[in-house]
């Protein structure tokens, strides 16, 4: 996201690296009510009116993919998350079916090569090998939809006139979406075989969607809906419109939001990473070596070095800048006196180094320098970590106070929408966040030196895998649960509660 001379890189984080990676739509939901109901509970235990409850946001996993019956409401297939690699050859037909072979073919309609990340590959991977999508899909009875459309259409009634909507952010995501029209493209859908007539209508990230239908927050309106990441941006107050720019160097070009009916659409440049913190609870889950994920800095700065070794974590392919599938992760650079807290060491540099990669695609587009790195989330209370960014980019590092800019985000869409009108996101009126500031300490020659090595590691992880054969139908056994999900209600409280 170009604003000014800031640029917010979005650094995916998640717990799978196998092939496989479902979710059950039903345990989303129930988790979603549980939480409302478990929050309400807790506002009136601290003497908060939850009627001071005057509107929910909602932001989501972006591209994991849902179909579902609306007549009976029911799933008709897990979701499938958006690190799920079971679509590779469904990629690959797809990519050969255009003249030139090129993963960029759609590029410049949707901002995205053609990979097993984006909605319209799982989608079409669904209706290739699930009966029951293709036969409900054919009878009319299929709806499509990421997280941010299945939460909001059962929240609003389901099969009781519940609201089929996506955010313009969310639905970029998904290959069908014309970044520049802000709209489902017919020719898009014609490529990827998938009728039009089961996708949500696109809306804006921040207007009123529909109300809540049951429980403590009934007739509460939904009005805001953002990506996680574009939450993120929203969060981090970053404004200055933007242009699409197509990128030349791996990234992405996707919108960002758009804030209100009539509200211009912003655009970001993005760089999307399969794997950063979760290598952390790989350490700890998959390796023994710590014992909860908070001990990896205290290990880390034990050693104070990787002592020459250098970890890559592909588990599940390299999204930015490569975008290569095959790669898969490998630790290099072993001698007899490496120990746990070089490999810790390592893990946390991992993180950075991929940054760092994405950070330089970046300046390449953009051709704005960048100045400095805003983050957020809950890696950023590693102050370890913060450092070797700002040493690796030679550049400060600012965390905001309030490190859950994603969930900020989506209360400020809900807050700002017309109607609602809590506050105003105009110039001048937005407020001001604290934050610590992380100088550079190290030499520009040594982390040059040390980010080519890095360089050289990746190199040594490429091309480990190969395309396996496709599923027959419902011959399939997934890696399930509820360990990656990213979703946030955020609920938007004045008069009594804000005080």
């Amino acid at each position: 996201r170009i604003g000014g001379s800031v640029v917010f890189i979005c650094v995916f984080v998640c717990c799978f690296w196998v092939r496989w990676v479902e979710e059950d739509p039903k345990e989303i939901m129930w988790s979603v009510y549980e939480c409302m109901e478990r929050t309400c509970e807790k506002l009136r235990q601290l003497n908060v009116d939850v009627s001071n409850i005057k509107a929910v946001g909602v932001t989501n996993q972006r591209e994991t993919t849902l179909v579902w019956d609306k007549e009976t409401g029911e799933p008709l297939y897990n979701a499938i998350v958006w690190l799920d690699l079971r679509t590779q050859s469904t990629v690959e037909e797809l990519i050969n079916k255009n003249p030139g072979r090129s993963k960029n073919h759609l590029r410049q309609k949707t901002g995205l090569p053609i990979s097993t990340y984006f909605s319209a590959v799982k989608l079409r991977w669904l209706l290739d090998n699930v009966d029951e999508v293709h036969e409900a899909v054919l009878s009319k009875r299929a709806l499509f939809g990421t997280v941010d459309s299945w939460i909001i259409w059962c929240l609003t009634g389901g099969r009781s006139g519940g609201v089929h909507i996506t955010d313009v952010s969310n639905a970029s995501r998904t290959m069908l979406f014309n970044i520049h029209s802000l709209d489902w493209d017919p020719e898009l859908c014609r490529y990827f075989d998938i009728p039009m007539e089961i996708l949500p209508n696109v809306r804006s990230s921040s207007e009123i969607y529909g109300w809540m239908n049951s429980g403590s927050l009934s007739g509460v309106p939904i009005s805001g809906c953002l990506g996680d990441q574009s939450a993120a941006l929203v969060g981090q107050m970053c404004f200055d419109e933007g242009q699409p720019l197509m990128s030349h160097h791996g990234l992405l070009t996707t919108v960002a939001y758009k804030l209100g009916k009539d509200g211009p659409a912003c655009y970001a440049l993005e760089g999307s990473v399969a794997i950063a913190g979760a290598v952390i609870r790989w350490l700890k889950d998959n390796m023994g070596i710590v014992q909860s994920s908070s001990e990896i800095e205290t290990l880390a700065a034990a050693a104070g070095t990787s002592y020459g070794c250098y970890f890559v974590p592909a588990f599940s392919g390299l999204y930015a800048p490569y975008w290569e599938p095959s790669a898969r992760g490998i630790i290099c650079g072993l001698t007899q006196f490496t120990n746990r807290s070089h490999l810790a060491f390592a893990a946390l540099e991992a993180v950075c180094f991929q940054t760092r990669e994405i950070l330089d695609a970046m300046n390449q587009d953009s051709g704005v320098p960048l100045t400095q790195l805003r983050v957020d989330g809950g890696m950023t209370g590693n102050r370890l970590l913060m450092q070797l960014q700002a040493d690796i980019l030679c550049i400060p590092v600012v965390r905001p106070t309030m490190s859950e800019t994603t969930a900020l985000g989506a209360a400020m869409a809900a807050g700002a929408a017309e109607e609602v009108g809590v506050w105003d996101l105009g110039p001048g009126q937005l407020p001001h966040l604290t934050s610590e500031k992380y100088e550079p300490q190290i030499n520009p020659e040594e982390s040059e030196f040390r980010f080519a090595r890095w360089k050289k590691a990746v190199q040594k992880a490429m091309n480990w895998e190969t395309t396996e054969p496709c599923s027959h139908r419902n011959g399939m056994q997934p890696q399930t649960g509820l360990g990656c999900l990213h979703v946030f209600l955020v609920f938007l409280l004045v008069g009594a509660a804000a005080a």
